[in-house]
């Protein structure tokens, strides 16, 4: 697909086809996207935790307050930020500016390589960060910002209205 027409079609799928798994190598091409984003002085702090095992993403479904599409999904990416390398190359702004950034372009790549590949996905970031640290047994360094359940979609979804640029852009000359 090209690049616009990908941007235009990707859309957030809540519905997953039943008993229909994805191969390692799908996921494995959505985290090559991933990592191909730019990230502040090249540090590349995010970190990814792929999560297949059903209880782990019922487990997860719950912490993302009950939405229970998340358990649905054949593969579930948790992207996480490495807030310990983040504030070592550039402190408070690492952590609380940039280890945000990196992180939403890695999300972003791989959301339109899961368009691209005929997945669908889906952002979810209201989760409980706590929780989704203790099922994933992650350090303490590592805070996870977002929860992306993947899969073939069950259907092509609706296209969300978007404002029209004069409502959005301004001309700074």
């Amino acid at each position: 697909m090209e690049l616009f027409e990908v941007i235009k079609k990707r859309r957030s799928v809540r519905r997953f086809e039943k008993g229909k798994k994805l191969k390692k190598e799908l996921i494995e091409k959505l985290l090559e996207a991933a990592v191909e984003a730019p990230s502040a002085g090249n540090l590349q702090i995010w970190r990814f935790f792929v999560v297949l095992k059903p209880e782990l993403k019922k487990a997860l479904a719950q912490a993302a307050y009950y939405q229970e599409f998340v358990a649905d999904a054949p593969a579930v990416i948790v992207v996480a930020a490495d807030l310990a390398q983040a504030s070592r190359g550039y402190g408070e702004r690492g952590k609380n500016v940039y280890a945000l950034q990196d992180t939403a372009a890695a999300v972003e790549n791989i959301l339109l390589a899961a368009c691209d590949l005929g997945l669908g996905s889906c952002w979810v970031g209201a989760f409980d960060e706590a929780a989704v640290s203790e099922i994933l047994e992650l350090p303490s360094h590592l805070r996870p910002l977002a929860i992306l359940p993947v899969g073939y979609p069950a259907d092509e979804g609706r296209k969300p209205s978007r404002k029209p640029l004069s409502e959005v852009v301004n001309w700074v000359d």
